[in-house]
């Protein structure tokens, strides 16, 4: 696999088209904590670690509106071919505000809401909405 990333969002928005309860995910740092911001944001349930040293994994609630999936689309916007990076200017509201843009910064993952507040750029790793 040479994108986890992208293999994480796929793996909920899939999970969440065939009406799963929870999604597994192998672990890693990075995945934990972009979880644990969805987790704040309100699109996702519960995100817990499961397992041991070797066999860690991640466990992610999934959420429904009226039996609808929460996630309804997922974009992946720097890829490991080709790397992007907006400047707090250049941050711009997806889907007319209804979706988020998921950054690294130098200020650790923020949304595009939090990061044009901070007036802060980085790598925009995915839309989500």
């Amino acid at each position: 696999m040479t994108d986890p990333i992208a293999d994480m969002i796929i793996r909920i928005k899939n999970a969440g088209d065939s009406r799963k309860e929870i999604v597994s995910i192998p672990y890693s740092k990075l995945k934990f904590e972009i979880c644990t911001l969805l987790q704040k944001e309100g699109i996702v349930g519960e995100v817990s670690k499961k397992g041991k040293k070797i066999t860690k994994s991640i466990e992610v609630e999934l959420l429904y509106d009226n039996g609808d999936a929460h996630i309804q689309g997922v974009k992946r916007v720097s890829k490991p071919s080709k790397r992007v990076y907006r400047k707090a200017v250049e941050i711009r509201p997806v889907k007319s505000g209804y979706g988020n843009l998921i950054l690294s910064t130098p200020a650790g993952l923020m949304t595009d809401i939090s990061a044009r507040k901070a007036k802060v750029g980085g790598e925009a790793l995915f839309q989500i909405w």
